[in-house]
């Protein structure tokens, strides 16, 4: 599998908060330029996901991933700590993938990368933010 050059210093980061305060991390990742095989592969994309949330950290609750013919793939996996989704554009090596984190236990970012090599993604834009208790 050809390296992506995922570099972490294109994600965004609010100052970090107080501990007792963070409520969880959610990443946003637009991934382009993906193999539109790969996309579209429903079994392909459950398996990246769920290899994704495991080497994140994650501990997997359930799974609901759908094909929608002729194009495209749309799935969650359900984590102990909240949720990893997606969805596929193949038509135009395009997905749309939202991680969302509750604690310390799970690296947002690691999934996002590990994601990306899989999707065999060309570019990327990556958000972070974290969600703080307003008090």
């Amino acid at each position: 599998m050809a390296s992506t050059g995922f570099c972490y210093r294109h994600l965004i980061y609010m100052t970090a908060p107080a501990p007792d305060t963070r409520l969880g991390r959610h990443l946003l990742l637009e991934l382009y330029d993906c193999e539109p095989q790969v996309l579209n592969d429903v079994s392909a994309i459950e398996q990246s996901m769920e290899y994704a949330a495991t080497q994140a950290g994650a501990t997997i609750i359930n799974t609901t991933f759908h094909y929608f013919a002729p194009w495209g793939v749309s799935g969650v996996v359900v984590i102990q700590e909240s949720h990893l989704s997606i969805h596929t554009w193949p038509e135009y090596g395009y997905a749309a993938v939202d991680v969302f984190t509750c604690g310390d236990t799970v690296d947002p970012r690691k999934a996002a990368g590990l994601l990306a090599e899989r999707l065999r993604s060309g570019r990327q834009q990556f958000r972070q933010r974290a969600f703080v208790l307003d008090v």
